[in-house]
């Protein structure tokens, strides 16, 4: 099995829970070699999350699959100087704590490009590194809430809504993950390293693209509009006999296509002439559209107007999609690991696909400190005797 295109490349993740793991778990599937740096006895807090198999996380060992795993104080001067030698032979840094506290602890970034220039620090927060707002905790759901998303989510008889997956901490890690390539890739050209710098705000605010422009050029405020999508109409779920259904027309000719499909004389109403006509009379055309699919079921539904060129697709329930044929199997989206103590397990596969390089999972997540002592003796040359007495200081 190919060992990836980040082979080679060494990655110091001392980052915990979501965002920064999301982001290091990309990393180590693309072949980086990432050390997993856990507070001793506890480790990532993420290790007690729920669901459990074995008494082992399984949202742990999703995303800390392909990794390396030790302990270290990084608070015990011991620890520090372990990490900074650790720097020196490294070429990555990730870490997701307050804006602060890696300063307090002497290992900022400051502090570490000096020990090696080269070195490329990824740092997730909630606000960011700088602003009014840096020292305020960050979590998805602050994430959420304070970039507009949960505004706009939901139906409009309903309260703000939070995405049904911590969408910010993914889209967070997404980011940094983006820029640790970019600093990385400048690196190769320059020499020197740089600081990537994400807020889980930030990620949202961004993500919200037409949704920030609505009011940017209108003045309008967004409101929750369930699923149905500003720009263009019929883009919307609509009812089946048996569930849900998605209708994607995104021009004339599609909409024209779905018109043939029904069969309904008033989908040739002037009121649904062009698209801007469509989207400002989009409660009467679902109504239209929603005599046609609550007579049929959804997988129907589906094959009729995927037959006749129009987008649509089932909204799945995750047993369906865990079982679809494309994304579980073709797709490569879920795929087995063995695990030491939960055993068996099937996780979430890697989305990026490459032609020449597979994206694999190599291995299960790491027990806690289950690579430190090897760490310490094949990369630092530290001793079993030395080894015992920072064992014994509760250095790791």
């Amino acid at each position: 099995m190919s060992k990836g295109l980040l082979d080679g490349v060494r990655v110091l993740d001392l980052s915990r829970v979501l965002a920064g793991p999301y982001c290091t778990m990309m990393l180590a599937d693309m072949g980086a070699e990432v050390i997993k740096i856990e507070i001793p006895e506890t480790g990532d807090d993420s290790r007690a999350n729920a669901p459990q198999v074995n008494g082992e996380s399984a949202y742990y060992i999703n995303l800390n699959r392909n990794k390396k795993g030790m302990t270290l104080n990084l608070k015990t001067k011991e620890g520090k100087k372990i990490f900074k030698e650790l720097v020196k032979i490294s070429d990555i840094v990730v870490e997701n704590y307050r804006p602060g506290v890696m300063e307090k602890l002497g290992l900022d970034y400051e502090v570490l490009k000096e020990i090696n220039p080269k070195i490329v620090y990824g740092a997730v927060s909630g606000f960011g590194q700088y602003g009014p707002y840096s020292q305020r905790a960050g979590y998805d759901i602050i994430g959420q809430a304070m970039s507009g998303l949960m505004s706009t989510t939901g139906w409009p008889d309903s309260l703000p809504t939070r995405t049904g997956t911590a969408i910010a901490d993914v889209m967070a890690g997404s980011s940094c993950c983006i820029g640790i390539l970019a600093a990385y890739i400048n690196r190769l050209k320059t020499g020197f390293g740089d600081m990537v710098d994400v807020a889980l705000v930030d990620s949202m605010v961004s993500s919200l693209e037409i949704i920030n422009m609505i009011y940017l050029v209108t003045g309008n405020v967004p409101t929750r509009i369930g699923n149905r999508y500003e720009a263009i109409y019929p883009y919307d779920s609509f009812h089946a006999k048996d569930g849900m259904v998605i209708i994607a027309c995104g021009n004339n000719k599609l909409y024209n296509l779905l018109k043939n499909v029904i069969k309904d004389v008033n989908l040739e109403d002037e009121l649904f002439d062009d698209n801007i006509d469509r989207v400002n009379n989009h409660e009467k055309l679902k109504a239209i559209i929603e005599r046609w699919t609550r007579e049929k079921d959804i997988d129907d539904i589906v094959g009729i107007l995927l037959d006749a060129g129009i987008p649509a697709a089932p909204v799945n329930t995750i047993d369906r999609v865990v079982k679809d044929p494309h994304i579980s199997k073709a797709r490569e989206m879920f795929v087995d690991i063995e695990h030491p103590i939960a055993g068996k397990m099937k996780i979430t596969g890697n989305q990026i696909k490459l032609t020449n390089n597979k994206i694999a999972i190599r291995k299960s997540s790491p027990l806690l400190g289950e690579d430190t002592e090897d760490i310490l003796k094949d990369y630092l040359g530290i001793g079993e005797e030395e080894y015992s007495k920072l064992q014994n200081k509760g250095v790791f």
